[in-house]
């Protein structure tokens, strides 16, 4: 269960994966979009997962509808602005959205830099509208190659005091971490964070890899981690977080269930993991579900979780005194 008096944080979420299904249907027939189906019931199983994928791109597909809906710039706004709201009716006092701007812009012809702008935008509306801290991280998607990844890393350096920090994700296994060595030096000299995608579908040297030529202070699922015992050591000694994504790492069948999953071993080994949703409009999840249902099935002792909610809140990124703030006003209820 969700510990009431500690901050609900979440680190791991896709904004474009995070989109209503209400919404994805009344921006598709305001558009005219040629949508697979023309009702919730119908449309619902082309954007959410109902059986495992056989991978992780194959659970990507699942956005085309998300992005596909990204007709314009409003259409972004909303999107984020909806998120924000979301998040807060689950509980969330402080929320990590992540997005890749080029993917967002590419189905419609949008440009990154609008989209970013946009998507501040909606979130900043959202905050002032509901008591939830959200700090924004780009993205670069792998699959575009180096040279797309700058321009979209140029796009979100123009807003640069808009983010705290970078993240890769995509297409792990054909665009390894070393082809963007570059791009994520220049995110740590703009003073931003960095946390990769990364042993999801490579192996640990993914993960060494980030940790050492990209400066990731946190990993992005990390579930071949295990595979080597020094890195599992190295992990706890550096006090490098990871962001388990448990329903997802199922759905995409990086793992085969919910006890099978490493989770358990990385609480055991005094990691800094914690508990994250990564694309609830895809998965049909949310925060809460993780809390509540995945992470027993995962074997997680309630002590576990209560010490992966810890965890979120000691490896965000935020400063000490925002660390502190945070504790003081779930505290008091302000």
């Amino acid at each position: 269960m969700i510990s009431q008096d500690i901050p609900l944080v979440e680190l791991h979420r896709h904004l474009d994966g995070s989109i209503r299904l209400e919404t994805i249907l009344e921006l598709g027939l305001k558009h005219n979009l040629p949508l697979p189906g023309k009702t919730l019931d119908t449309l619902r199983p082309f954007v959410q997962v109902t059986t495992p994928q056989p991978g992780v791109m194959a659970f990507i597909e699942k956005f085309k509808w998300m992005t596909g809906v990204m007709v314009d710039y409003d259409s972004c706004r909303r999107i984020a602005y909806e998120n924000v709201e979301d998040a807060c009716r689950e509980g969330i006092d402080y929320i990590e959205l992540r997005y890749s701007p080029w993917f967002m812009a590419e189905a419609h012809g949008l440009q990154p830099e609008g989209v970013v702008e946009a998507v501040t935008e909606g979130i900043r509306a959202a905050e002032q509208e509901h008591p939830i801290r959200v700090n924004q991280l780009g993205i670069l998607s792998r699959q575009y190659g180096p040279q797309i990844a700058m321009k979209e890393l140029e796009a979100e350096l123009r807003y640069a005091h808009e983010f705290a920090g970078l993240d890769l994700a995509g297409d792990e296994e054909g665009f390894p971490g070393e082809l963007f060595r570059d791009h994520f030096r220049k995110a740590r000299d703009a003073g931003w964070h960095i946390t990769v995608h990364a042993g999801e579908s490579a192996g640990p040297e993914s993960i060494w890899q980030a940790v050492r030529e990209l400066g990731a202070e946190r990993i992005g699922h990390a579930v071949r981690a295990p595979e080597d015992p020094a890195l599992l050591d190295f992990l706890r000694e550096k006090g490098i977080g990871v962001e388990c994504n448990l329903t997802s790492n199922v759905q995409t069948s990086v793992v085969s269930d919910y006890a099978a999953h490493p989770m358990r071993l990385f609480m055991e080994k005094k990691i800094l993991a914690s508990i994250n949703s990564d694309d609830p409009g895809i998965s049909a999840i949310n925060l809460r579900y993780e809390y509540e249902v995945a992470a027993p099935k995962a074997g997680l002792s309630p002590a576990m979780i209560r010490q992966a909610q810890e965890n979120a809140l000691l490896t965000a990124f935020l400063t000490e005194e925002e660390k502190t703030a945070l504790r003081r006003k779930k505290s008091t209820g302000a």
